[in-house]
């Protein structure tokens, strides 16, 4: 039976997508109080729809559209003169509005509007004309199902959950780097599943700097473009250790942390130094379900991270970040928890102490039941791609050999370049307007 991760990845690229794992499928676990996006009907699909009639609301100040298959579409007027389309208010070369908000009037009527051609036009009372392709007014339809299909389409906020049985999506790195599908097929999982796994690579540094030029480019951070995951002498960072890693999002210490991480397998320890990765964002919502007090302390408490040392540069960062973050609908968004940076400074009122090293602990012992940890060993060649912002990932110690150990190359990326890239493809793969 195809995994449900394999039902969605792109038509004519799901080949590129395939589990490692035998054990269970993946695990689907709604948002908590959250519509599913996925369940929502589009805007409207296939060819144009036809307006059967467009009609002022004047004291609503609405235009009413019928469409032909039945439906009915309103718009507030000053909406559609913000959002004029002609070549004085939109420049078509960058869609870009040229029309300034202090010359838009925020109460305007409207003196006519008539069909002309399937399109819509409108006179407003300065004589002003406006002209609206229908296919363009359906997509952007102020109805509750309508705006969050859009914003599925935009932002693909819905998740796939999993636990220790993930079927990890797995990719050819040299098909991703030549084949637009194959490189489509990839982030789709990655911003759906939160990892992907790539095969193939050669086991020599420059490999994270040669995929992120099939997004963009890379976020420069105080560790540099790229870096090292070996153990060194006089580390500046735990990771540069053969020590065991706790699992852990990386650079809390900063406001914005980055999005998405590469890792390269160069070179593997002989002995240990497995991966582990948690779904943060599934714990999050189990906390949410079997400790609502604890869920909540760590969504509302701001905590202190910090980081300071010298690398690319000398820097001394300082944060204060929620451990779990979420948006004005109570979704979950980001996860922001590394031990080794979570500072002894703690911003917090004395009677509120005790409560967040609760509510840290309760999380931190659910993230580590071993029926949410998948664990995997990467070999010379392997790269991970996953997101740093869901995402919580660990190593166990190994055995350190000098010249010869576990050699990892490292980047980051922001989510805004990644979705860029995914949204350009689907362009260029499916034809999305």
């Amino acid at each position: 039976m195809l995994s449900s991760l394999t039902r969605w990845v792109s038509r004519g690229a799901f080949q590129v997508l395939k589990g490692t794992h035998s054990r269970p499928q993946l695990i689907k676990t709604p948002h908590t109080g959250n519509q599913t996006l996925a369940a929502a009907p589009l805007p409207f699909t296939g060819g144009s729809l036809g307006v059967r009639q467009a009609r002022a609301l004047d004291q609503e100040r609405l235009l009413q559209i019928d469409w032909d298959d039945g439906s009915c579409s309103l718009y507030p007027f000053t909406w559609l003169r913000d959002n004029c389309q002609c070549p004085l208010c939109t420049l078509q070369s960058a869609q870009a509005r040229r029309l300034l908000m202090s010359d838009l009037d925020v109460h305007t009527g409207m003196d006519q509007v008539q069909l002309m051609d399937n399109k819509v036009s409108i006179t407003w009372p300065d004589q002003h004309s406006s002209e609206f392709d229908p296919d363009w007014l359906k997509k952007r339809c102020f109805s509750s199902e309508a705006r969050q299909a859009l914003q599925e389409e935009l932002f693909l906020n819905e998740r796939e959950y999993w636990d220790s049985g993930l079927q990890i999506p797995t990719a050819d790195f040299q098909e991703v780097l030549h084949d637009d599908k194959a490189a489509l097929a990839w982030l789709e999982a990655l911003r759906r599943n939160g990892i992907v796994y790539l095969r193939g690579a050669p086991a020599e540094k420059g490999q994270v700097a040669r995929l992120s030029q099939r997004i963009g480019y890379l976020r420069l951070t105080f560790y540099g473009h790229t870096w090292q995951v070996q153990d060194k002498p006089k580390a500046n960072n735990v990771a540069y250790t053969s020590g065991e890693l706790s699992l852990h999002t990386d650079y809390p210490a900063l406001h914005h942390p980055p999005g998405v991480q590469f890792l390269h397998c160069v070179c593997q320890a002989e002995q240990g130094g497995e991966s582990e990765v948690v779904d943060g964002f599934h714990m999050a919502e189990q906390l949410r379900r079997e400790d609502p007090e604890a869920f909540n302390i760590l969504s509302s408490l701001r905590v202190d991270f910090t980081d300071s040392g010298s690398d690319y540069c000398d820097f001394s960062v300082q944060s204060k970040n929620h451990i779990i973050d979420v948006d004005s609908d109570g979704r979950v968004v980001r996860i922001n928890y590394n031990n080794a940076t979570r500072d002894s400074v703690l911003d917090l009122p004395l009677h509120q102490v005790q409560l967040f090293y609760s509510s840290l602990k309760a999380f931190v012992e659910l993230l580590s039941r071993p029926e949410n940890v998948f664990t995997y060993r990467m070999e010379p060649g392997d790269l991970v791609t996953f997101d740093n912002w869901r995402l919580l990932h660990g190593r166990k110690s190994y055995l350190s050999r000098g010249q010869n150990s576990r050699h990892l190359e490292g980047a980051y990326l922001d989510w805004d370049e990644v979705m860029s890239r995914l949204r350009t493809l689907r362009k260029t793969v499916r034809g999305d307007s």
